[in-house]
């Protein structure tokens, strides 16, 4: 309520009599909450200080094992004890947050008409699409990451028509390590 109030969520549809959705107001305040939240998930530290800068440069301009990295850096300082990767719903939000805190516009579950993609976002010329796999105990990590390659071309995630140059990558993480552990970038 107090959010609603002061202007920092704002009602966007309400359904069924009573059902109220609500939503950020613009774009300056969705990204200043997620900063918040990332500060929150860091343990009052901001991206930058845990080696996890300038997620939106890398995603522009580097290469995928470079965001493989930055995003191991991210979560190997994420306070564990109190924001725990459990299954692949935690895993993509905390990377919704930190590319929103960062000033992008990711989007979680992208439909097409074979699926949805976990997370893709657009940076300057290139279009991400993202697919998270979580490894538990004991669970073979390369068969995660085939698995996950092989759901990404079925269900041809990213292939809308983007006029961007296309970077679909399989991102496989390590719930006892807490860190990901192997990264594929499909090519055609």
């Amino acid at each position: 309520g107090l959010l609603t109030q002061a202007g920092y969520l704002t009602i966007k549809a309400v359904r069924y009599g009573d059902t109220v959705f609500l939503d950020y107001p613009n774009l300056e305040v969705k990204r200043a909450m997620a900063q918040l939240y990332m500060e929150r998930l860091l343990d009052g530290k901001v991206a930058g200080q845990v080696g996890a800068g300038p997620i939106a440069k890398v995603l522009g301009e580097e290469s995928t094992e470079s965001v493989f990295h930055i995003l191991n850096r991210l979560f190997l300082a994420i306070d564990y004890q109190n924001y725990p990767v459990k299954d692949e719903a935690s895993l993509r939000a905390y990377v919704q947050v930190y590319f929103s805190g960062a000033g992008l516009e990711p989007k979680v579950e992208q439909h097409n008409a074979h699926g949805r993609s976990d997370l893709e976002v657009s940076v300057g010329e290139r279009h991400w699409v993202f697919e998270f796999k979580v490894s538990y105990d004991g669970e073979k990590e390369e068969e995660i990451l085939l698995d996950g390659i092989s759901q990404m071309k079925a269900r041809h995630y990213g292939e809308q028509g983007s006029s961007k140059e296309l970077k679909r990558v399989v991102l496989v993480y390590s719930i006892p390590s807490r860190q990901f552990v192997k990264w594929k970038l499909l090519t055609a």
